[in-house]
Parts: structure tokens; C-alpha cells; sequence
């Protein structure tokens, strides 16, 4: 009757997720259409010179030229909203997968059949990368159509470069909040303590270099390894990739473990 976990959890979720590309896609292209009117804006410059440091870097990220194409992207989607979104969408789905099953109460249900705990953590954390890359998939599409709406200068090649950066953050955290889930049992929890680690993150990120003798730890941060060689500009830092993708590959095994040495609750 069940023969694949992962895609009955892709099922299930089909709903949601198209309206989540479709908010996301409109978010986009509602954003880069105002790019013609921001490019001519005068003023602009001095308005980044003039705030406050630590609000600027909270923003704005380390962006200097707002009229650019790429610091356009960049300061108006990738350094916050971008991040918050996969973030959002994977943390979501990572929280769900076996503590929000469990507190429905159909994780039960699930493990009545012969499945190995191990089988049914890895198929719901596949569904989540499955997801994950279907909301990177829309966003690049959102991007491009936006940026040939406004006829913007820029890369495809490297606006996709800077999605999978994206990408692969949303995953980090949203297997974050799978271990999270899978060893307490609570989507809540696993919701609030993974927001938590993310934000700061994104604090760790941005406001460590303002103090000397913070700076080094900047590189305690994901945000870090997500935004820091400017992926937009510059194309990917295969080192910062391949740390995300390391620091995900070591929380699925320890989720495992800690799901299969867990009782459930009733």
C-alpha cells in the first residue's frame, strides 16, 4: 500500500508548494520591474554612505552601488530576502517531516509498515531536497523572466550560480531542523530553535566585521559560505559550496541516529 515514502510526501505536498512557487515567482518579478525606475534614482549613493553602519550591513549586506544590476539583485533579493524565503520554505519542511508527523500522529501509522526507520528519515529528507530544488528551479525562472522584462544586463549563468548558493543554505537549515525534529519530537521546537540558529547566522554574518575582533568569527556563520565571495558578481566560491554541502551531509546521519534511538510518542 505505501511503496515510496518520498513520494507520497512530494504528493502530499504538491499543493503547497505550487502556491509557494507562485507567491515567490510574483514576489520577484514584482521586485525587478521596479529596477528601471531605482537605476535613475538620484541620490542613491549618498543614501548608502549616510545610514547607520550596522543597519546598512543588516540590509544591504555589502553592497555599494544599489543602481547596478547585481547591486540591485543583490541589496533587493539575495543578502535577505532570498535567504529568508528558502530558509522559511526549507526549515518548514524540515520540521514537518518526522516531528510534524509525529505530533499528527500518523508517524505511527507509517511505522507499522516494514520500513526501516532509517529508510522512511532519508525518503522524507530527499522529498525535502526534491522541494527545495523545485522553489530554486523558480526562482531562477522568476529571475530571468524579470530580468528580460527589463531588459537588465546581467548573467543568467550567474544568477543561477547564486541560487544554488541559496539553495544549498535553505538545506543546511532545513536539515538543521530535521535533526532538531527527529530528535525531540516537536515541530515547534524544531521550528523555533532552527529560526533561531538562523537568524543568528544572518546577525553573525553582517555585524561581526564591523568589530575587529569579532571578524574572524564571521566564518562560524552559513550566511557566511552563502553570500560571502559575492556569487553574483563573481561566480561560486567551490569551497564555500562544498562546506554547505558538508555541514548537510553531517547532520542527516546524526538525525538518523538520534530518530532510530528514539521512542515515539504515543
Amino acid at each position: 500500500m505505501l511503496r515510496n515514502v518520498m513520494l507520497k510526501t512530494l504528493r502530499d505536498q504538491r499543493k503547497s508548494l505550487t502556491f509557494w512557487g507562485l507567491g515567490i515567482g510574483f514576489v520577484i518579478i514584482l521586485t525587478i520591474s521596479f529596477y528601471p525606475s531605482f537605476k535613475d534614482m538620484p541620490g542613491m549613493d549618498a543614501f548608502i554612505e549616510n545610514m547607520p553602519e550596522a543597519m546598512g550591513k543588516i540590509f544591504l549586506g555589502e553592497v555599494e552601488d544599489m543602481t547596478s544590476p547585481e547591486g540591485f539583485l543583490n541589496s533587493q533579493l539575495f543578502v535577505l530576502l532570498i535567504p529568508i524565503l528558502f530558509l522559511w520554505f526549507a526549515i518548514s519542511r524540515g520540521s514537518g517531516a518526522i516531528a510534524g508527523e509525529e505530533e499528527s500522529g500518523t508517524l505511527e501509522l507509517l511505522l507499522t509498515h516494514p520500513i526501516k526507520r532509517s529508510r522512511i528519515l532519508v525518503d522524507k529528507f530527499l522529498s525535502m531536497v526534491i522541494a527545495i530544488m523545485i522553489i530554486g528551479f523558480v526562482v531562477w525562472v522568476s529571475m530571468t523572466l524579470g530580468i528580460m522584462l527589463v531588459d537588465m544586463g546581467i548573467s543568467l549563468f550567474r544568477v543561477a550560480e547564486v541560487t544554488l548558493s541559496a539553495l544549498l543554505l535553505g538545506l543546511l537549515y532545513g536539515t538543521f531542523a530535521l535533526f532538531v525534529g527527529a530528535t525531540k519530537g516537536s515541530r515547534s521546537l524544531s521550528i523555533g530553535v532552527s529560526s533561531a540558529v538562523g537568524i543568528a547566522g544572518y546577525l553573525v554574518n553582517v555585524l561581526f566585521p564591523i568589530v575587529d575582533r569579532l571578524e574572524p568569527f564571521q566564518k562560524l556563520s552559513p550566511f557566511y559560505y552563502y553570500m560571502g565571495a559575492d556569487p553574483l558578481s563573481n561566480g561560486l566560491d567551490f569551497t564555500h559550496v562544498g562546506l554547505l554541502i558538508v555541514a548537510t551531509a553531517i547532520l542527516l546521519p546524526l538525525s538518523i541516529v538520534m530518530f532510530e534511538r528514539r521512542d515515539i510518542n504515543s
